[in-house]
Parts: C-alpha cells; structure tokens; sequence
C-alpha cells in the first residue's frame, strides 16, 4: 500500500509519525520520573494516643515515631500497613491517571501533527509542483517559457536554475533548427523555380520533338513533386512554433471551402459540418484539414467514399476524415505521421511527399490539440483531431 502513496502522503505519514514518536517518548520520561518521584516519598506516620484510641500521624523531618503506649504495637503495625498500602494505591492512581490522560494528549497531538504535517508537506513540494506544471506545459511545444524559481538558493532553486538552462538550450537548438530548415527551403525554391521556366520553354518551342516533350512532362511532375517537398517543409518548420496571435476560426467553414476546391474523381465526398470554433492560425488550419482531405481522397479505392465530420464537444473541437480503402494494419498508424513515411513505396509515389500527416500533427499540437487514427473496419482510416473550443 506503501508503493501507492503520493510523496506528500508520505511526508505526512513521516511527519505525523514524528511527532507520535517524540510524544511517546515524553511521556515515558514523564511516567518515568513520576514513579520515581512517587517511590522516593516515604510516609512513616507517628502514632499519638489520645483518648484510648491510637492516632497515626506523619513524623517529622529527622524524627521518628513515637509510641504512647506500649500496648498498642499491633495497633501501630496495622496503621503502618495501611498507610503503605494507601501511598501504593495512590501512586497506581496517579500513574493510571497520567498514563489515560497522556494517551488521549498524545493521539490529539498526533491528529494535529498529521494535519501540521500535510500542510507543511504541500508548502515543502509547492516549488516541485511548480517544476512539474512548467515541464507539462513545456512539453506541448512552448520552450520559451521558464521556471523562474524565486528565493533562497537552496537544492530546489539550483534544480529548477538547472531546468531553465536546459530549456533555453533546447529552445535556441530547434529554433536554430527550423530557421535552418525555412532558409534552406527557401534557397531551394528558386533553382526548382528556374528549372520550371527552363522546361516549360524547351517544351514550347515550336520545334521540340515528340520525345523532347514526354522527357519535359516527367521532368516538370518531378520539379513539381519537389516544389510540394519544399512547401511542406515549409509549412513543417512554421507549425513547430506556437501560435503566438491567435484568431477565432470556424473549423466547419474551413471544412467547407477545402471541400468546395477538392476534387475526387470516383470517390463520393460526404460531410457533415456543424459550427465547430477554435483559435489559431486560419492558414495552417486550413493546411491540416486539407492534408486530411487529400489523404483520404487520394488512399482511396475505386468507388470509395469519404466522410468529413466537425463538430464541438464541450470544451474541445473535433474534426474527423473517415474513408474507405485498403486495410491498415495498426502498428504501422504511428509511423504515417512521421516525416517521409507512407504505406506505398517512396518511389513509386509520385504525388505524395510523404508529410502529409506529419504536418497534420505538427499544426494540431502548435494549437493545443492532438490527433489520433485508428483503421476503420473494412479498410481505410479513421483520422480525428482535436483541438481546444473557443
């Protein structure tokens, strides 16, 4: 049962324990030093006569009992016997008394030491849930932020010093990261962007052979597939960062107007879009529902179906794409939202870039949310994201 505490239930239990401890052993001293004292007073009575009845009397410091008559020696042994028995009975009721009484101040004192012990337990692990809550929130892309630990500079201050180091190197690592990634895209789009030229105008001189034209065609979906490549890293390297001037945004009128430009030859588009709010960037929403879109349009089969679906569940926006088409196998979903991951073979591939759901997941966690596939039964998938309601 031990295992299953929490670190502040066990500090409580070991500061309340503390405190039963330290007020057990008091009040063994004090039993302790009571009996002592207790056994250390001797009362030798005197015995006086007066009357014809013998008298017993408490002898003063120094002297001894005196006897009146010599007759009433009996007498005087019977009063010295029960005066001893009187002091015995009053030592074991002082003890009993002390020993009820201190047992009921012991548990009220470990009641308040449990109770003194939580609350000090709780000031003593503020600092680490303090910790705890940054590395959560950290842990949703949001590597700017800081533990900033005030006061003594004690183990917890050096800890959360040592996190917040750590934190800012990570930080300034992926941003150097996607900066490299966004130039590098961008110096890659003006040879693609000159290749295009060049090709489109070799294949448009009214001379250009026959075969000069088909090299052309697949020369230009090639540069085009490239183009797609570049873009996505594009749209990768902008969604890794949090969304820093967020909107208000309408999933299911996006829903709409990505629909409204797809076309699915052979496939059957179904929707079913109910307002749906969120915040975030219009333009990387719109890109994340449109990879879904493309996706479930493209992985289809011939005579498939694809269901669009958006709607508000409490405090969280949903948005699903179901399709039809061949079965997947559930673990291989975790490796389609890596980068350059696909089902079909990367070659024979010549539209796909393979980041499709990789930018899905990527802009889905830059606003707060997440997204989860699961196969559908038949074949295809089930893709929804979530994101949080405005």
């Amino acid at each position: 049962m031990i295992r299953g505490w929490t670190f502040r239930v066990r500090l409580t239990a070991l500061y309340g324990g503390l405190f039963l401890l330290v007020g057990a052993a008091l009040l063994t001293v004090t039993y302790l030093l009571l009996a002592g004292a207790l056994d250390r007073q001797q009362v030798s009575p005197g015995v006086v006569y007066n009357g014809g009845v013998a008298v017993a009397a408490p002898a003063k410091a120094g002297g001894a009992a005196k006897i009146v008559n010599s007759e009433d020696v009996d007498a005087i042994a019977k009063k010295e016997a029960f005066a001893k028995q009187v002091q015995l009975d009053l030592r074991e009721k002082t003890l009993n008394s002390l020993l009820q009484w201190g047992a009921l101040a012991l548990g009220g004192v470990a009641v308040v030491g449990v109770y003194l012990g939580w609350l000090v337990a709780g000031r003593t692990l503020r600092p680490i849930q303090q910790i705890t809550a940054t590395a959560r929130r950290v842990a949703d892309r949001n590597l700017h932020e800081r533990i900033a630990l005030g006061g003594p500079r004690d183990e917890l201050r050096e800890l959360a010093d040592t996190f917040d180091g750590m934190l800012e190197r990570l930080d300034a690592s992926f941003d150097g990261q996607r900066r490299f990634v966004a130039n590098a895209s961008h110096e890659l789009r003006t040879p693609l962007a000159i290749n295009r030229t060049l090709l489109e105008v070799a294949m448009g001189r009214p001379d250009a052979p026959p075969q000069l034209c088909q090299l052309g065609d697949t020369l230009l979906e090639v540069n085009a597939r490239h183009e797609r490549l570049i873009d996505g890293l594009l749209t990768m390297a902008r969604s890794e960062q949090q969304v820093t001037d967020p909107v208000p945004v309408d999933l299911a009128e996006v829903a709409g107007h990505v629909l409204d430009q797809t076309t699915s030859p052979g496939v059957e588009v179904r929707h079913e879009l109910r307002p749906a709010t969120t915040s975030g960037d219009p333009v990387l929403l719109e890109r994340l529902t449109q990879n879904l879109v493309e996706n479930a349009v493209r992985y289809n089969a011939s005579g498939g179906w694809v269901h669009v679906m958006c709607a508000r569940d409490g405090d969280r926006t949903r948005l699903s794409v179901t399709n039809t088409g061949p079965v997947v196998a559930a673990y291989e979903i975790p490796g389609l939202f890596e980068p350059f991951r696909r089902l079909t073979d990367r070659v024979g591939s010549a539209r796909g870039t393979g980041l499709g759901l990789s930018i899905v997941r990527s802009v889905a966690r830059a606003h707060g949310g997440d997204v989860h596939a699961v196969p559908r039964d038949g074949g295809g998938l089930v893709v929804q994201v979530t994101l949080p309601a405005n």
